[in-house]
């Protein structure tokens, strides 16, 4: 080799990246102290609405024994942002002390903002579940398949538009929510790397 170094097997080039937007994200608490009182008051109402956790759901997100970054890009204003944390609240809970929620504004880094683009558009609540290495593991949002559905529903007549608000409709993009996060935490849990610095 001509002096260059090996790229080891095992790295993400935007680590850096995830490690100042983390360390620059707040927990929700801090996140919502300075919005103003009528958006803060929405997301305490989507709170209190968010439907729990079912016992099945919470017994396939336990377990894991690996440390889980949920670093949430969103802004007070957001209705999906405040739609959606809760749910991500209960799963951090459910996954136990390992796992961690935090949230960051949109406006706040612009370098992520970009990076997080869907067709072009700095487009809310994105979600990224990180490693303790600072790794991507998955990314996700702006909105679930059944939120999705809804809209082509109302904006281009195809299918049904079940809504995003009601019960029924909250329990679906739960599930959707779920499947997701329990994914990242199976590949946390099998990756071979993880799996070898572990000894499991």
């Amino acid at each position: 080799m001509s002096g260059q170094s090996e790229k080891p097997a095992y790295y993400d080039v935007r680590a850096e990246l995830w490690r100042r937007s983390w360390e620059a994200a707040k927990p929700l608490d801090e996140f919502l102290s300075g919005a103003p009182q009528d958006q803060a008051a929405r997301w305490a109402e989507s709170a209190e609405r968010a439907p729990e956790l079912a016992v099945d759901q919470r017994a396939r997100l336990q377990g894991y024994n690996r440390m889980v970054r949920v670093l949430m890009e969103a802004a007070p204003w957001c209705l999906d942002c405040a739609r959606v944390t809760p749910y991500l609240q209960g799963m951090v809970k459910a996954i136990g002390e390992k796992a961690e929620l935090r949230l960051i504004d949109r406006d706040a880094s612009p370098e992520l903002r970009d990076e997080l683009r869907i067709m072009g558009a700095p487009r809310i609540p994105r979600v990224i579940v990180l490693s303790e290495d600072w790794f991507e593991v998955d990314r996700l949002g702006d909105r679930s398949l059944s939120i999705y559905r809804s809209r082509m529903a109302r904006e281009i007549g195809r299918g049904v538009d079940h809504g995003v608000l009601s019960p029924a409709a909250r329990q679906a993009e739960q599930c959707e929510w779920v499947d997701a996060i329990e994914r990242t935490l199976i590949i946390l849990r099998t990756a071979p790397a993880l799996r070898k610095r572990h000894g499991d």
